[in-house]
């Protein structure tokens, strides 16, 4: 039934039509018990022929990640791209034309992907990180919803 729905649901919107350079970065940092993957990738919203889950299966199967992996990845994916897709007709600052396919060696580190096997301690930690970014975040929402 989900599946079903994810592949009735249109990727793209009627805003996108026609468009031909519609790549976004969609970041990931996903961790599944002390397994962390960080990484970001560009991502054409007007290619048809991208699919989140088909890229999550590859990427995981290239990493040799496990399948719990690949859903948490296609899920992200999707999430970023539905929220790229309702501010891309309002953005007015696309990411500049390519030149080249390939990154510099310089770049090589921003964009490649990053897997972690955490300690216990680095877990905790990860954890207490997030909580105290989740209060902040609460605190600026709760500040600026007064104006």
């Amino acid at each position: 039934a989900i599946r079903q729905q994810v592949e009735a649901h249109p990727v793209e919107t009627l805003l996108l039509h026609g468009q031909t350079d519609m790549r976004v970065i969609v970041r990931l940092n996903i961790q599944i018990g002390n397994i962390n993957l960080v990484d970001q990738f560009e991502w054409d919203l007007g290619e048809k022929e991208n699919k989140p889950e088909v890229f999550a299966a590859k990427l995981c199967a290239e990493l040799g990640l496990g399948g719990e992996f690949a859903t948490a990845i296609a899920y992200s994916i999707r999430g970023q791209l539905a929220w790229h897709q309702r501010l891309y007709a309002f953005s007015e600052s696309s990411l500049p034309t390519l030149d080249l396919v390939f990154r510099s060696s310089n770049d090589a580190d921003q964009w490649n992907p990053v897997v972690e096997v955490l300690t216990d301690a680095e877990m905790e930690k990860k954890v207490r990180d997030q909580d105290r970014n989740t209060r902040r975040m609460r605190r600026l929402a709760n500040t600026h919803g007064n104006w």
